[in-house]
């Protein structure tokens, strides 16, 4: 068995890149995004973590424009995910006019729309993780950050279900949330009972007795490996969403609550800690310098889509983007 230490370089590198990333940058050279291409893949130690977050319940493709400006503030203002157009190519060494340059900025994205066309889609993401399981079968584990029930025609008129029946078609593993909890608590309550998978939300506690309403942690096993995911849905919903729908949750980013979940994890001799979060990329990178113990913080919420890596001390933060 791989000491902590060892296993986290192979993990790190197995979340440090997108499972299709090496042929994906193979493909651009060639200028050729066939779906054989990306469907190649070369295996990274001994787990893949799967993450989508935000996709606000968009079944079909669409066109999506990446922001023209991203203004850190602060000790943020210049740091990955806040550069933009030709400054976050030239940081990530990506060509212009390539699909990785369509995918992740605003650069001529009118003339690479009509070139590419439409990106995301379940139908697309379903061939995706379907080819990666089946070529790494016992050592995936499919992670969604939130924002995933609410923001389209069909959920409006679902009321979420139509997402929970997509959810558990492609075989998530565990999600936390944000917009979720606008349908409030009642319908959070049946959705979530609907799920084939766990809802995870470390720091929504009930008002009245301080005692989890959901599922903080779930322990999984993969290619030997024993990995905690811990769920932190978005902690100023009932701020940024109206608090009627949410009256006797509590929410918040506590720290001290954190440290504790990442002390049980280790506790019960988790070989991997990983932070499904909903916090938002600079709160996470915060949180990632003040909380130790963390190896993976999959960020969501702010939407940012990052060809790399953060290291945060000896935490990794990947952005999945939206």
């Amino acid at each position: 068995m791989l000491s902590r230490r060892e296993f986290f370089h192979l993990a790190a590198a197995a979340a440090a890149l997108p499972a299709t990333a090496l042929n994906f940058r193979s493909a651009m050279a060639k200028q050729k995004v066939t779906q054989t291409e990306l469907l190649k893949f070369d295996s990274v130690g001994q787990v893949t973590l799967l993450h989508f977050t935000d996709m606000h319940a968009q079944l079909v493709p669409i066109y999506f424009r990446e922001p023209t400006v991203n203004l850190g503030v602060g000790e943020a203002r210049g740091l990955p995910p806040h550069v933009t157009g030709r400054d976050f190519l030239a940081k990530y060494g990506i060509g212009p006019g390539t699909p990785e340059a369509y995918a992740l900025t605003d650069q001529d994205f009118t003339a690479l729309a009509r070139s590419y066309g439409r990106v995301g889609g379940v139908d697309r993401m379903a061939t995706l993780i379907k080819a990666i399981r089946a070529e790494r079968p016992a050592n995936t584990l499919l992670l969604d950050g939130g924002d995933t029930w609410q923001g389209s025609y069909t959920s409006l008129k679902t009321g979420g279900a139509d997402m929970v029946d997509a959810q558990n078609v492609l075989g998530v593993d565990a999600m936390t949330a944000h917009w979720e909890f606008t349908y409030g608590v009642d319908r959070v309550q049946e959705l979530k009972d609907m799920l084939k998978f766990p809802f995870l939300a470390s720091n929504v506690r009930d008002t009245e007795w301080q005692e989890d309403v959901f599922e903080a942690i779930k322990y999984f096993e993969r290619g030997g490996v024993k990995i905690a995911v811990i769920g932190q849905a978005f902690p100023y919903t009932p701020i940024a969403n109206p608090r009627y729908l949410i009256p006797k949750w509590s929410f918040g980013v506590n720290e001290d609550n954190m440290r504790k979940r990442v002390a049980d994890a280790k506790a019960a001799g988790a070989d991997l800690i990983v932070l499904l979060s909903h916090n938002g990329f600079d709160v996470d990178r915060k949180l990632a310098s003040r909380v130790d113990g963390i190896d993976v913080i999959l960020t969501g919420h702010t939407h940012d889509a990052l060809p790399a890596p953060v290291r945060v001390g000896n935490t990794l933060l990947i952005a999945s983007g939206s």
